[in-house]
């Protein structure tokens, strides 16, 4: 018997978004199931992932729901359609499964924005100081683990490179830029690869300097992925067991909010650059 495809991030998202537009629509599981032809039991595979769903089994589920977004229902198509494995499936093995899913959100977002406060935002940390980061992972990772996890990252920041790079926008508070992870020279050489990147038309770089004081979503690392239709956005935290993805609406809407709120009290991109000069000199 043929090993079951595992369960990708955009294989769950499909089931998840299937199962919110049952619930709009007002039927339960097995009045859809009697409706569609089919056994409850196999339509509850199909909400949770543990089967794959056709692009006219989409279209159907959308027409018995009454879905009034053919937009959206047309966005889950084009998922279900794109049945390739990434590059990010040679670590399903070695790495845990949080860092695929990113890997993977982010391979197919058409937008990538970010706000961290202690941490260099992953798209844009050096090999030297993303293998210094990892070695402080709690429970210590083996040499092997840390050096996948590092290759890992540094595949991850293919998408800002090449003849179409996905747009990509981020704030970094000075906190971030003053700490010297992996000694002076890896902090001055993080500083002028942001620095570098800065200078990429589809890259955007803020800075949070100091003296803007308290402000909203502090502590927090956002990464939010920009899906093709806005239903299919997620939101990923970073926390200490591990990447948390989050895509309901209200959740959504808050940290775009707040994301904005983030940009709007930051330094302009010139500024920013200059800070980041002025920090990396003085190292």
């Amino acid at each position: 018997m043929p090993a079951r495809p595992p369960l990708t991030a955009h294989r769950l998202r499909i089931a998840v978004e299937l199962r919110k537009m049952r619930e709009r629509s007002g039927m339960t599981a097995t009045e859809a199931a009697r409706t569609l032809g089919t056994s409850q039991g196999q339509l509850s595979n199909v909400e949770s992932g543990r089967f794959g769903v056709s692009p006219e089994r989409i279209r159907a589920l959308a027409g018995i729901y009454s879905c009034p977004d053919p937009g959206f229902v047309e966005a889950l198509v084009e998922m279900a359609t794109d049945r390739t494995l990434g590059w990010w499936e040679s670590y399903r093995e070695v790495l845990p499964s949080g860092l695929l899913d990113l890997a993977e959100l982010e391979h197919h977002a058409i937008a990538v924005r970010t706000a961290y406060t202690s941490h260099m935002p992953g798209l844009l940390q050096t090999a030297d100081h993303a293998r210094e980061i990892f070695r402080h992972v709690i429970p210590e990772p083996s040499p092997p683990e840390i050096e996948h996890r590092v290759s890992h990252r540094i595949k991850r920041q293919g998408l800002l490179y090449g003849a179409d790079p996905t747009p990509y926008r981020t704030t970094v508070h000075e906190a971030a830029l003053r700490m010297r992870v992996g000694g002076r020279d890896v902090a001055r050489a993080q500083l002028r690869h942001l620095l570098d990147m800065s200078e990429q038309e589809h890259i955007t770089i803020r800075v949070l300097p100091f003296d803007v004081g308290a402000f909203p979503g502090s502590g927090q690392s956002i990464n939010y992925l920009y899906g093709p239709v806005p239903q299919l956005d997620t939101a990923q935290l970073d926390q200490f067991h591990g990447p948390v993805l989050l895509d309901a609406e209200a959740l959504l809407t808050k940290y775009r909010t707040l994301l904005d709120v983030v940009e709007d009290i930051a330094l302009s991109p010139s500024k920013s650059r200059d800070l980041i000069h002025s920090i990396a000199q003085n190292l």
